[in-house]
């Protein structure tokens, strides 16, 4: 299997279909690049290059005991753009993936960057503070910790139907897709999966989104319990400078993999990469 090493040595893995320019994608907590193989092969089989990595404790990945923040899986990547030279890339990003891209652009630019999507993402900042009334109040953030560390087999099977919005009337998520929401969790250590929560809640992305200068779609279900629009999709698109807010009623957190959610986020994508 293909791996490239961070600055600390720890490997890397990454998938690499296709030819063309490159699109790269970042995966949500706690899963892994499989996450993206339908939207991998989908760009792919029209003409551009699909690059999905498995952040670090993630996955295939290396499993550190420290450096699961933002900043350092936002340098994970830039390794990545660097050993595989990718250039005139479109970055995209689900969940904490869209805050490892918009912390990717706040550290490190977009002279390899030409587009950017942020898909049920987690900027600009998820926890409830004065200044962000609209975020979540630490203590759902404590249970999801306690959760973790209590019995996360569980815990995986019970998150998978709120992600995927299994637990609203008319629902089409299929077992197999929760199924698969599990075994990809499981992957994950139990160390970075716990420390992940405190990257993915407590990390302001604001400022990283003002060096956004490149075209950036914004999508998001307004029915996404996981990460709520209020206090994500509909602030970043008014931070981000060249921003298209797509919103997607009745959508999911996991939207990408729910019909009839799935299509048309997928037709968005395509309209995006080709424009």
């Amino acid at each position: 299997m293909p791996f490239i090493h961070a600055k600390d040595g720890t490997p890397i893995h990454y998938k690499d279909w296709g030819t063309g320019r490159p699109v790269v994608f970042s995966h949500g907590w706690p899963l892994n690049g499989d996450a993206w193989d339908p939207q991998m092969k989908l760009v792919a089989d029209h003409g551009f290059r699909a690059v999905a990595h498995d952040r670090r404790g993630h996955g295939r990945s290396g499993q550190t005991w420290d450096g699961n923040d933002l900043d350092t899986y936002a340098d994970d990547l830039a390794a990545l753009f660097e050993e595989l030279d990718l250039r005139d890339a479109i970055l995209v990003g689900h969940s904490t993936g869209g805050g490892e891209v918009a912390r990717y652009i706040g550290r490190h630019g977009t002279d390899r960057v030409s587009k950017a999507v942020l898909q049920s993402a987690i900027p600009p900042l998820m926890l409830k503070t004065d200044a962000n009334p609209e975020g979540l109040p630490v203590d759902v953030f404590d249970q999801l910790r306690a959760n973790v560390a209590a019995d996360r087999s569980q815990f995986w099977k019970d998150l998978s139907e709120p992600f995927y919005g299994a637990n609203r009337a008319g629902n089409k998520v299929s077992q197999g897709v929760r199924d698969a929401f599990w075994l990809w969790s499981m992957q994950v250590g139990i160390k970075a999966a716990y420390d992940c929560i405190k990257a993915f809640s407590e990390t302001d992305l604001t400022e990283d989104l003002r060096k956004f200068d490149v075209p950036t779609l914004i999508i998001h279900g307004d029915d996404d319990q996981i990460v709520p629009i209020v206090a994500a999709a509909e602030k970043s698109s008014k931070i981000v400078e060249d921003a298209t807010l797509k919103v997607l009623p009745g959508a999911p957190h996991g939207l990408a993999m729910v019909p009839p959610f799935n299509d048309t986020f997928n037709d968005e994508l395509l309209a995006f990469l080709k424009d």
